[in-house]
C-alpha cells in the first residue's frame, strides 16, 4: 500500500502549484570546495520502487543535473565527487474548513435590529487536497553528513502532459535550488 501512495505522489508531485521553497544549510562549511557531485548510489529496495516511479526520477535528476551544471558543478563517478545528491518525496493530506453564514430577509432597521423576519443558515464546506513535497538533500562525499537540505511544497494539481509535468518539475527544482550554494552572510 505504501509503494501505491508514493507512486500516486510521484505522478502527482510533478503537477505542484505555486511552490513554497524553504532549505537550510551547516552554516560551519565552505561550500566553495565543492565543485564535483554524484548521485546517491540507489539501493535494493529504492530499486524495487523503480517501477513505480521511473518517469518522475529521470525528470528529478535531469532537472537537478541541468540546474548543476548551470552553477558549475560537473557531475563525477561517485569516487571523486565532493558532494553527493539524494532526494526524497512525500504527500501530505490537508483539509480546508470553510464556514459561511448568510442572512435573507429585509431590515429597514440599522444598528440593534438586524433581519425583521429573515432567517439565518450557516453552511460549511470541507474540501480534501493533497500537498507534495520534494527534499533536495546535499551530502560531503568526505563525512557523509548533511551540509544542505532543501524543499518545495505545493498543492497537487495533476497535469495531462508529459511536457507538463517536466515543467512543473523543472520549476520545483529550480526553486528549490535557488538557494545552493548558499549566499555568504555579509
Amino acid at each position: 500500500m505504501k509503494k501505491l501512495m508514493l507512486a500516486t505522489l510521484i505522478l502527482l508531485l510533478s503537477g505542484c502549484a505555486s511552490l513554497d521553497t524553504s532549505w537550510d544549510y551547516n552554516p560551519e562549511v565552505n561550500f566553495t570546495q565543492y565543485k564535483q557531485y554524484a548521485w546517491v548510489p540507489t539501493t535494493k529496495e529504492s530499486q524495487s520502487e523503480y517501477q513505480l516511479n521511473g518517469l518522475l526520477d529521470q525528470r528529478v535528476r535531469s532537472a537537478v543535473d541541468a540546474d548543476l551544471a548551470r552553477k558549475g558543478y560537473v557531475k563525477v563517478d561517485i569516487k571523486q565527487a565532493d558532494v553527493l545528491v539524494n532526494y526524497l518525496t512525500k504527500l501530505d493530506k490537508r483539509f480546508k474548513v470553510d464556514t459561511v453564514n448568510t442572512g435573507m430577509g429585509y431590515s429597514p432597521f440599522w444598528g440593534p435590529h438586524w433581519y425583521f423576519g429573515g432567517s439565518w443558515q450557516t453552511n460549511t464546506r470541507i474540501k480534501e487536497y493533497e500537498v507534495g513535497t520534494l527534499v533536495l538533500d546535499m551530502v560531503d562525499a568526505k563525512s557523509n553528513k548533511l551540509i544542505w537540505r532543501g524543499a518545495a511544497n505545493g498543492v497537487i494539481r495533476d497535469y495531462k502532459t508529459p511536457q507538463q509535468r517536466i515543467g512543473k518539475v523543472n520549476d520545483a527544482v529550480a526553486g528549490v535550488l535557488d538557494n545552493f550554494p548558499p549566499k555568504p552572510q555579509q
